[in-house]
């Protein structure tokens, strides 16, 4: 019987190497994306030594608008067929929209929504005709509200979480499962990225990249459509359905509001 075979997308880094590191542990084959290729490299060895798997790597800049069809073509010529897609790629950045770069945030869409979308896009059909796979995207808990100075960002997650929910439902009964993952802040290079570390929401509230990726895995394999990580993240969600609308937005923009240096 042939392992199954796991895309992994921005699995350079963060929560997408612990989940690479997961799956790696269920003997699966990996076909590991991002830009970095020295990264990637590394990381296959490391889980070809440790686990005795086939490692792919696949350079692609994912934020290009013809990046899913490339990696969808590669694979295809590889003669591979994707069994798990984890669309984990993605990123944030922080401040008043009307002064972030617009670029940038049509980056951001691009990578957070609509590669993610392409991606599922082409790799599902294959798993429906299977009978058999599943998708698990990685959201975040800005999934469940606005966001003010990062407008873009929690947007784009909240798309992710209603994207992979309604997709869990339409799947029903044919074998194949969506999962949507949304973690609360992360130690991972996110929090430079978006320049978020000296936030009061990253200080008390972080998790590992490692107990997110587990969490992760584990609803994932017990075919759950929504995994919020960490019982203070799943608190903070549920509080946000039983408060008025506009308390939310104005406690994260608080929250989020850069700090003067």
């Amino acid at each position: 019987m042939k392992p199954e075979t796991v895309l992994i997308t921005g699995a350079s880094s963060g929560i997408g190497r612990e989940l690479a590191r997961c799956f790696a542990a269920d003997r699966s084959r990996l076909v590991l994306a991002a830009r970095r290729t020295d990264a990637l490299e590394s990381l296959a060895a490391e889980l070809r030594q440790a686990s005795g798997i086939e490692a792919v790597i696949l350079a692609a800049d994912l934020a290009r608008s013809e990046a899913a069809a490339r990696v969808f073509s590669q694979i295809e010529r590889d003669g591979l067929e994707v069994d798990v897609l984890v669309n984990n790629a993605g990123f944030g950045a922080q401040g008043l929209f009307a002064k972030l770069p617009l670029d940038r945030q049509l980056e951001m869409v691009q990578l957070n929504v609509t590669t993610l979308t392409h991606l599922t896009r082409l790799f599902l059909p294959g798993m429906i005709a299977r009978q058999q796979g599943g998708i698990l995207n990685v959201a975040s808990t800005a999934a469940f509200q606005p966001g003010p100075h990062m407008a873009v960002y929690y947007a784009s997650k909240a798309f992710v979480l209603s994207f992979s929910e309604a997709l869990s439902e339409e799947l029903s009964g044919t074998g194949v499962t969506v999962t949507a993952l949304c973690p609360g802040p992360t130690a991972t290079g996110f929090g430079e990225a978006a320049r978020m570390r000296r936030q009061p929401l990253f200080r008390l509230l972080t998790m590992s990249a490692s107990s997110v990726a587990k969490a992760g895995h584990r609803g994932f394999r017990r075919n759950r459509a929504l995994v919020i990580p960490g019982v203070r993240n799943r608190l903070l969600t549920f509080s946000v359905r039983l408060a008025p609308r506009w308390l939310p937005r104005r406690i994260v923009g608080a929250m989020n509001k850069p700090i003067e240096t």
